[in-house]
Order: structure tokens, then C-alpha cells, then sequence
């Protein structure tokens, strides 16, 4: 039932729009397994609308990021519908560059969409984006290591804790390491997750009136926390490793512990890609007891350029992708644990998915990230593992490959700080922020 009224919602979606030739739109997506199972879906929409045809163009996260960026900002129109995030949909709508969902079928029921989620992609009363899923950040962890190594994960763990129990269940020989997390270089990698990490800790990137922080204390007790814990109980080659590499070593066996995106769940406890599916705790992102845990909140959207020539296509295209609909088809075709999550408040309201072991932990880790209160500190910008800042993007990259080069062991901590802070302060001053 549910593919059939999906694909009658997108097509009446299309009919109201009088389209009457065919049309190919292109779609840039990111990489990651919930997007790859929406291209394998997808047949479902383009059965229903045969006037319209679909080019694919699945990128790497970094990637992605470069080049809807460039596309956007020249009006390129190279893609249709762009699959981005909580940070750029505030800028980009703000400056007019992506067309308004407003005007999505009311069958669409944008107000089922979770108000943290809808919130961050909203300008002024207009939609931008929709949700293709949400999430948060916590701790993935392996039960049986956690049970071997003596301990028992809290429901709300500390940092401390955390690093004890990594260094507990590291066991180099056999190639099982106590923790994986992002060092790959990147705003949205290595940064995302410890730019969260340092809001626990105390730390943020600037204070009331923008001056750079990377030179205080609460940073450098940060990232020497982050070093020293993945020098001892962290894979080799970390500084290469992204979202899709930790999750290959966790699926593998290879992780103790792993913390990242929420969404990543459904991947580490599907035996068919998973070898240790059976043994998968999971926990709230760690804290220091300050107030602010480690999690970030994100969710991936899917968006059409102002420069497109195929709006009202593409927008029917998203009316399906992003509908409660195409989650019953995913929970017909998959499971229920496979269904993309954190968008929509119905699916949490469905008793099939509250069964799912990491349904509600998901929704509580989404509900506790306060992008306008992140840090300990009082700051002047909104976001958690960013800052809603036109300058971050470029900013926060550069600031990573200083991260991802003490990671690798080529410059110290201390050192990579310094350069964070001269480069937060270059840029800062060059934006006008600061004098």
C-alpha cells in the first residue's frame, strides 16, 4: 500500500504541474548506505512517472560538498536535487540559491517532520530542504568485548569512562582496537565530531564577540584527550579514517567502540554486512559532566538549486524520497531497522519501529543536541559540531588537516592549535568579524 500511494502522491504531485514532456533530473548524492538504497528504490518513482528519468551522481562526502557548493554558488545548474545539510540549507536558502518546498503536497504532511529536524531547514517560514534522514551522534560498542574487559557501558557514559574501557578492550595482536573515530580531514569529519567533543570538554570555536579560541585551555585538554586516546587505543592509518572506514573496521570487528553518526545503527546490526550484528550495545555520546554531551545533530536533505531548469520535477522527485511512504517501502523491502531515521514523528510513533533496538536512543540523542545552546560558554553562533557561518566550511576544513596531521603523528598538538588559531584569526579578520 504504501508504494502505491507514494508514487500517486508524486505523480499528482506532477500532474499539477503540467508537465507534459519528458525530463531527465540529476541528483548529486553522498555515498552512504541510505542513499545508495534510495537509488536502488527509486524505480518505484520513475515506474509512476515515466516522464521523468534519473542521472545519478553518488559522490564521496568531501566531494559532494565541493561541488554542490561550486554549483550553487555559480548557478551552475549541473544538478536538480542536491543532497546537503543542516549547514548549508540556513545559508543557502537565505541568499536565495534553493527553491521552496513550501508547496508540497499537503498529503506530504510537512508537520510530521520532527521540529529539531524541521527547524534547521527553515528560513523564515520556507522549507528548503526535506529530510532524507535525521541523527544525532552516540556510542556504538561491542557487548561481548565490553562483558570480556570487565565492564558495563552506562546509559550515560562519561569521557573517562570511555577511555578506560577503550584502552581495556584494545587487543593490537589481534588486530581489535578499544575505539574508532573520525580522523579523516574535513568540516564535516574529523571536525564534526570534534568540534561536538570539545563542547563537552568546554571548549568552542569563538567567544562572545568572535575571536578565535583554539589558544585555550579547554581546546588543548581536547584534543590531547583525542590523541592520546587514539594513540593508544585507535586503529592504524586513523588519520585517513571517515564515516565509511569506521564503519567497514566496526562491521568487520575490528572497533571496540565506536562514535558516530546515529544513522549508522541499522548498519552495524544487519548480519548480513555486519560480522558482529549480535553484539551491538548502544549509549549517549559521552560527557564531562559540564552540561553539553558529545552529540551533534545533522540530517541529510535533499534540496533544489535556484539554478535548475526541472524544479517542479525535482521537487516531486523529493515529495517521494522524503515521504512516509517511501519508509513503508523501505520497512517492505528491508525491515523496519533499515528504514532512514529521524525525520518524521509517526515513525516513532509506530509501534513495528519502537521494536527496533536503537529507535528510541536515536530520538533521545536528536531531542538533547540545542544548536542554539552548544557550548558551556555563552557563543555568538548557532550549530553543535559547526557554526553557521558562510566562513566555516573553508575554515574548519583547513583547521582539520591540522587535526588530521597531529593524528598522524606529523606536527604536535600544541602545534596544530597554534595553526588553528592563526588561521581562525586570518579569516575571521578578512570576514570582518574581528579587527
Amino acid at each position: 500500500m504504501g508504494t502505491r500511494f507514494a508514487a500517486t502522491l508524486a505523480s499528482a504531485f506532477l500532474a499539477s504541474t503540467a508537465l507534459a514532456q519528458a525530463q531527465t533530473i540529476t541528483i548529486a548524492t553522498v555515498n552512504n548506505g541510505d542513499m545508495i538504497r534510495m537509488q536502488a528504490l527509486s524505480e518505484h518513482f520513475t515506474d509512476a512517472n515515466p516522464g521523468i528519468e534519473l542521472d545519478w551522481v553518488v559522490l564521496e562526502e568531501n566531494i559532494l560538498r565541493q561541488r554542490v557548493t561550486t554549483d550553487i554558488a555559480t548557478r551552475g545548474g549541473q544538478y536538480d536535487v542536491m543532497t546537503i545539510g543542516t549547514y548549508e540549507v540556513p545559508i543557502w536558502g537565505g541568499q536565495d540559491w534553493l527553491v521552496s518546498l513550501n508547496d508540497l503536497p499537503a498529503d506530504y504532511d510537512v508537520d510530521d517532520i520532527i521540529p529539531a529536524i524541521r527547524a534547521g531547514l527553515t528560513v523564515d517560514g520556507e522549507l528548503y530542504a526535506a529530510p532524507f534522514y535525521g541523527e544525532s551522534s552516540m556510542v556504538m560498542y561491542r557487548t561481548d568485548l565490553m562483558e570480556a574487559a570487565g565492564l558495563e557501558m552506562p546509559e550515560a557514559p562519561t569521557w573517562d569512562f570511555i577511555a578506560e574501557a577503550a584502552r581495556a578492550m584494545t587487543d593490537r595482536d589481534n588486530e581489535i582496537y578499544g575505539i574508532c573515530l573520525r580522523g579523516k580531514a574535513g568540516w564535516g569529519e574529523n571536525m564534526a565530531f570534534l568540534t561536538a567533543t570539545a563542547n563537552s570538554f568546554g571548549a568552542r570555536w569563538f567567544d562572545e564577540n568572535w575571536q578565535p579560541q583554539f589558544d585555550s585551555e579547554a581546546w588543548a585538554t581536547t584534543l590531547n584527550f583525542y590523541l592520546d586516546l587514539m594513540e593508544d587505543a585507535g586503529p592504524p592509518g586513523s588519520s585517513g579514517n571517515g564515516f565509511n572506514e569506521n564503519l567497514a573496521l566496526f562491521q568487520t570487528g575490528k572497533c571496540g567502540m565506536w562514535i558516530d553518526a546515529t544513522v549508522a545503527a541499522s548498519f552495524v546490526t544487519n548480519p548480513t554486512d555486519s560480522t558482529v550484528a549480535d553484539h551491538v550495545g548502544f549509549a549517549l555520546a559521552p560527557d564531562n559532566g559540564l552540561g553539553p554531551r558529545g552529540n551533534w545533530l545533522w540530517a541529510w536533505s535533499l534540496a533544489v538549486p535556484a539554478g535548475t531548469q526541472n524544479a517542479e520535477a525535482a521537487k516531486a522527485f523529493i515529495a517521494w524520497a522524503t515521504s512516509k511512504e517511501y519508509l513503508e517501502l523501505v520497512a517492505e523491502n528491508e525491515g523496519w531497522s533499515n528504514v532512514p531515521p529521524g525525520t518524521r514523528m509517526s515513525l516513532y510513533e509506530n509501534p513495528n519501529y519502537a521494536e527496533v533496538p536503537f529507535a528510541q536512543i536515536t530520538l533521545d540523542s536528536i531531542n538533547s543536541a540545542d544548536p542554539t545552546n552548544p557550548t558551556v560558554d555563552p557563543v555568538p553562533y548557532v550549530g553543535v559540531q559547526f557554526v553557521a557561518i558562510p566562513e566555516f566550511q573553508g575554515l574548519a576544513t583547513a583547521v582539520g588537516q591540522q587535526f588530521a596531521a597531529a593524528l598522524a603523528g606529523q606536527v604536535s598538538a600544541e602545534q596544530a592549535l597554534q595553526s588553528a588559531q592563526t588561521l581562525a584569526v586570518r579569516e575571521m579578520t578578512r570576514a570582518g568579524y574581528i579587527d
